[in-house]
């Protein structure tokens, strides 16, 4: 796989074009899978994430059985990619091209592909297409665009970012806030402290006095 060969050695209709192996199917239809480096069938042991294995259960671990990357007599299918152009055509292939059908949907994607400036409203340069319907009406259909700056756009950013700095200075109000409660709480506590203790020395010397006119 990942392979140039020459066109040529296909048939003479193919001469001057150059391909690319991109996969292929045995006869049993296993698929060809890249980084196996043998032309036979192995099962490997697969997870989410690996290819020609969809895993049903979280976790779920299966051994597969894929072929290898290297081409041997008993693949059945090849798969190619014209990499460069011969003289010839190839009908049904290259003698024709199809329009885009479908066009970009990004603003800067539509820009570049119009060469357009910052200025330029990009929503008249939207690639759409019209079509009959099912019950027989004209219509027309084009992708909505996305990351389009609009002055609605701007105002929910302003408002996003009002509301950023608003919320720091009510957090550093809060702050100051609780800071100053917190002081006049120690001062409470410590003039409660101080007058418990002016009291308890009071009692003490008016029982001493007491105790001395006995």
């Amino acid at each position: 796989m990942a392979q140039e060969i020459d066109g040529s050695a296909l048939g003479e209709e193919f001469e001057g074009f150059i391909f690319r192996i991109s996969g292929g199917n045995d006869k049993q239809g296993f698929p060809m899978r890249q980084g196996v480096l043998t032309n036979t069938r192995v099962r490997l042991l697969c997870k989410k994430g690996h290819k020609a294995y969809r895993p049903r259960r979280a976790g779920e671990r299966k051994r597969k059985s894929v072929r290898g990357c290297i081409v041997g007599q008993d693949i059945s299918v090849l798969n190619l990619v014209v990499t460069q152009m011969g003289e010839k055509t190839i009908e049904g292939l290259t003698d024709s091209s199809a329009p885009r059908r479908l066009g970009p949907k990004r603003a800067n994607k539509i820009r570049s592909l119009f060469n357009l400036t910052k200025d330029d409203d990009v929503r008249k340069y939207v690639i759409a297409r019209n079509f009959t319907s099912k019950k027989g009406k004209e219509q027309r259909k084009a992708p909505k665009i996305q990351r389009l700056v609009t002055p609605l756009v701007l105002q929910r950013k302003r408002a996003r970012k009002a509301e950023q700095m608003n919320s720091v200075l009510r957090n550093k109000e809060e702050a100051a806030a609780y800071k100053k409660l917190v002081a006049q709480r120690m001062a409470e506590k410590r003039e409660a402290r101080r007058s418990l203790i002016s009291k308890r020395r009071s009692s003490r010397k008016s029982a001493k006095m007491a105790a001395e006119k006995k």
